[in-house]
């Protein structure tokens, strides 16, 4: 994620000419006497074996999860089987077009040769949007690079549900999202933030040890319909503890204590007690589209 994420509340779906998506549907208030739903959605599944074994003990809890796997990254076929043993579980293929981490670095499914403006001198994607953006990547080498990746993801045979943006490169600038909002239409995907669900991560920012209040204090908060929280987990060792963020948008120090901690916070009874507390109804990308649909995905404002 790396990045602050825009609420959008008020209206189950955008309906902004401007802003308007695929096909147009019928617009859906959100009464005050309608339930609270929530997504838990879990990025950056894939990076690496700690942050694999820290979501597969996440599902072991069995809370609904929709879980976004970075499939140009070395440990996507270990997240895959875990995945298989799990079909419960949403999957979303995290879009991914940067490298951020100092020492630990992976490049384009496509080839670096195929797509010389999406990579370093070194072959590797660029650590930040921005300078990836200020190596003036062809839009052209974006779509073949998502597209290589959407590819891995349905040869995995996993079930595929939606799409999302790793550090939300693949929609930050007008021409990469117009690409990604083409290919998931191509492809019958849904996508993350465009079914109208206010999204949030408070606990990112959050120390550690005050995670867990994070996200009571954000379920104390949600409001009726459709919510999604993005969560970002970890197991705390020396794998995770040798990486050192190097993103410019605002890098994230101590991210393996981090990533333990939001573990820690989302298998909490604190975390299950305040979802009861509030009746929140736990929900997925999977069954949003499977009760809305495609169509009813519209760009967010």
């Amino acid at each position: 994620m790396h990045r602050p994420l825009a609420a959008y509340i008020g209206f189950l779906f955008v309906t902004s000419p401007a802003a308007v998506f695929g096909q147009a549907s019928v617009t859906q208030r959100v009464a005050a006497s309608d339930p609270i739903y929530l997504i838990i959605r879990t990025d950056d599944v894939g990076m690496s074996h700690s942050v694999n074994m820290a979501v597969q003990r996440l599902i072991e809890t069995g809370l609904p999860l929709s879980v976004s796997v970075m499939f140009a990254c070395p440990w996507y076929q270990e997240a895959a089987e875990i995945l298989k043993r799990h079909p419960e579980v949403a999957v979303g293929i995290h879009l991914t077009l940067n490298s951020e981490w100092k020492f630990y670095r992976w490049g384009p499914v496509a080839g670096r040769e195929a797509v010389p403006t999406l990579v370093d001198a070194d072959g590797y994607f660029f650590q930040s949007a921005e300078a990836l953006y200020k190596n003036h990547a062809d839009p052209r080498e974006i779509e073949k690079e998502l597209r290589a990746q959407i590819a891995r993801a349905l040869r995995s045979g996993l079930k595929i549900d939606y799409v999302d943006f790793h550090m939300g490169t693949a929609t930050r600038y007008p021409e990469f999202r117009e690409v990604t909002e083409r290919l998931a239409r191509e492809y019958a995907l849904g996508m993350s933030e465009y079914f109208g669900e206010a999204m949030d991560a408070p606990q990112y920012w959050a120390a550690p040890r005050s995670k867990a209040d994070s996200l009571v204090a954000l379920i104390e908060r949600l409001r009726p319909g459709v919510n999604a929280v993005v969560t970002h987990v970890g197991v705390d060792g020396p794998e995770l503890g040798a990486l050192v963020d190097m993103n410019t948008d605002q890098p994230l120090p101590e991210m393996s204590k981090n990533r333990q901690g939001e573990l820690d916070a989302l298998t909490s009874q604190r975390f299950t007690g305040a979802l009861k507390a509030r009746n929140v109804v736990l929900t997925t990308y999977r069954e949003l589209i499977a009760k809305h649909g495609l169509k009813a995905m519209r760009r967010p404002a």
